[in-house]
């Protein structure tokens, strides 16, 4: 063994996963290896290259990896000594989607993918390894069980959008062609030619799973005249074929295509090759499925120029939120991720009309409201938003809110193309009632809070659930601390809230069945949003304002904090806050397949377990609506 090859092979064994091979395994890979010496600032490869044929690990020095988004360069890691990088091509096909660029002067070992694919598809050690950290994209630091990180080239998803980006399921072909074993290479071609397809399934006289043949076996073993078009297909096909479930997630594909190396899957019933097919996976169809990851959902809506282009990546949410949740992936992950992105949607509305109307002529803030301005908005549900902007001289006043006033009817009219139907009690900012100066906005939510009887008319509760989504933050801290100077010791305010809280029809009847409607288009539904989520947003909203907890505005969170700062209460919140998590799951559900609000169920459609799930998540209600009695004087308002 050369000098060079035995140096290499001793500094990967210090360093995982090269630390689960044996020194011999390391010695044989370790020949094959390219050192690589890369000046300071060097770029080993750009956003949109082509992936190489290597994956590399940092002998010395630092290399940056970063993106570029809108013409400004962010860091996203830096590898040091023994860190992995540049694993793309184990688990995608599509380019790089970042840069590499030495720091310093720098020493890498360029691993071959070819070589080491073997070691990666023997050792599931090793294959988890690469694969938890290209999923997760979570940096292993020195205080875990492995001594080093991989520094993955996705790594501009935050982890629960990778958590769900490979977890969830995949679209595929659900009817494939398949055709006998006893038919000829020529007829295979014919097949696939006829049905424009790349691949035909071959099976057995039960219908069950033998082989496959695809265009790759055409072009290497029939163009090539190593076997002749009127072979039996026998002699070209590729068997067995790897078999799957029917729903195998993204990352349970991507791992059976680099364990046995093949470019197919055929999806059968029980997930056995003694089972009916059911479809067929490509690699075509992973690149799609990652084409439709949070991460690249937001790169596109930062790029869209018109509603229509919007529109489509909230299809695609959409999609994406309900694949999640029939792959039980966490709700509030799943809530991030649907916040993070309706946020960039309604931040791009906001840029558009901008770049249509011009520079605006103070600072401002747009702020959702609402379900939005709580991040639960996972339906396309109507729109809420209030417009605040700082003030100007009395004598530019009017010209100055006449332009937020278009700014933010181009706004609402280009989310309400999008999907996001208007408020029909008008709470937006192209109301001029809700787009004005901060002293304005001062003094109405010192009316509301300090006269709360007088001026309750117009005020909404969800007033007071709120996030930036574009503009100045230093506007929305203004309001919120407004909002908690005039809360501190203000019994009348909590007084109103609390009797607005409680006021809501009860769900469950004396027997504990449901209360459904009496009449109307949604007769005989169980209102899931009025009688079972309102009581919990609304009791949420309460507590964390009486209790001086800023930042919150999330209802599961919510709960959560109160129960750390209540320990007392601590068990009933957190029963709120499942119980909120569980009543959102199946009003989404609801809306998903319905295509609406999800606001009424059909009790009748659901299973006897469904039932008695949703039923058991309005338990909770009573206990909080006690726990809301016993802190507040109801008195003023009841």
């Amino acid at each position: 063994m050369n000098t060079i090859a035995e140096h290499i092979a001793d500094f990967l064994k210090e360093h995982a996963p090269f630390d689960n091979l044996t020194f011999q395994e390391l010695s044989q890979i370790a020949l094959s290896i390219r050192v690589m010496n890369l000046e300071k600032n060097a770029m080993l490869f750009k956003n949109n290259d082509e992936l190489h044929d290597c994956f590399y690990v940092v002998a010395s020095g630092t290399i940056n990896l970063s993106v570029i988004a809108d013409a400004e360069e962010t860091l996203l890691n830096k590898c040091h000594v023994g860190d992995i990088f540049g694993l793309r091509p184990f688990f995608a096909k599509n380019n790089y989607t970042m840069t590499a660029k030495a720091r310093e002067e720098s020493i890498l070992y360029a691993i071959p993918i070819a070589v080491f694919r073997p070691f990666v598809a023997n050792n599931s050690d090793v294959l988890n390894f690469l694969l938890e950290n290209f999923a997760a994209n979570t940096r292993h630091t020195r205080d875990n069980n492995y001594k080093n990180k991989t520094t993955p080239d996705n790594a501009f998803y935050t982890d629960p959008q990778s958590e769900m980006q490979y977890i969830q399921n995949l679209t595929y072909n659900t009817a494939p062609i398949t055709a006998a074993s006893t038919i000829s290479v020529k007829d295979a071609a014919f097949l696939m030619v006829e049905s424009i397809v790349n691949n035909v399934l071959l099976c057995d006289d039960a219908g069950f799973p033998i082989g496959i043949v695809t265009e790759a076996d055409m072009a290497t073993k029939i163009a090539t005249g190593r076997i002749p078009i009127t072979a039996a297909v026998t002699n070209i096909m590729s068997s067995p074929v790897v078999t799957v479930i029917e729903n195998v997630s993204l990352a349970e594909a991507q791992l059976l295509m680099i364990k046995h190396d093949v470019t197919h899957l055929c999806v059968t019933k029980d997930g056995t090759n003694k089972s009916v097919v059911k479809g067929v996976i490509s690699e075509h169809d992973l690149i799609a499925a990652q084409a439709s990851n949070p991460g690249v959902l937001i790169k596109e809506i930062k790029r869209s120029q018109v509603a229509k282009d919007l529109k489509q990546i909230r299809d695609r949410l959409s999609d994406l939120i309900q694949n999640s949740i029939q792959k039980n992936i966490p709700l509030s992950h799943i809530t991030n991720i649907a916040n993070e992105i309706n946020l960039a949607i309604i931040r791009r509305a906001v840029e558009l009309s901008i770049l249509d109307l011009g520079s605006p002529p103070a600072r401002f803030a747009w702020l959702s409201i609402g379900s939005q301005g709580r991040k639960e908005q996972l339906l396309l549900t109507d729109q809420d938003s209030i417009l605040i902007f700082e003030d100007v001289a009395a004598d530019k006043y009017r010209d100055v809110k006449d332009y937020f006033l278009n700014l933010a009817k181009k706004t609402t009219g280009i989310l309400e193309k999008v999907g996001y139907e208007y408020c029909p009690n008008g709470h937006m900012g192209s109301n001029m009632l809700w787009c004005k100066s901060l002293t304005d906005w001062t003094k109405q939510y010192n009316s509301w809070m300090n006269t709360p009887g007088e001026s309750s008319n117009d005020l909404s509760s969800i007033f007071f659930d709120y996030q930036i989504v574009f503009g100045e933050p230093k506007i929305q801290e203004a309001l919120e601390n407004i909002i908690y100077k005039n809360a501190l010791n203000n019994t009348l305010f909590f007084d109103f809230l609390g009797n607005d809280a409680l006021k809501k029809n009860s769900p469950l009847s004396f027997f504990k069945k449901f209360i459904l409607e009496e009449e109307g288009e949604n007769k005989e539904k169980f209102d899931i949003k009025t009688r079972a989520l309102m009581p919990l947003i609304d009791g949420a909203r309460l507590l964390i304002l009486s209790n001086e907890i800023k930042g919150i505005n999330n209802t599961y969170l919510r709960f959560k904090q109160l129960a750390i700062t209540d320990i007392k209460n601590a068990d009933i919140y957190l029963n709120c806050a499942e119980a909120f998590l569980t009543l959102s799951k199946y009003r989404t559900l609801e809306g998903i397949k319905n295509d609406d609000s999800g606001q009424f169920i059909n009790i009748q459609e659901l299973s006897k377990i469904d039932r008695e799930k949703l039923k058991n998540a309005l338990a909770p209600m009573r206990e909080l609506e006690e726990l809301i009695k016993s802190k507040f004087q109801l008195t003023q308002f009841s």
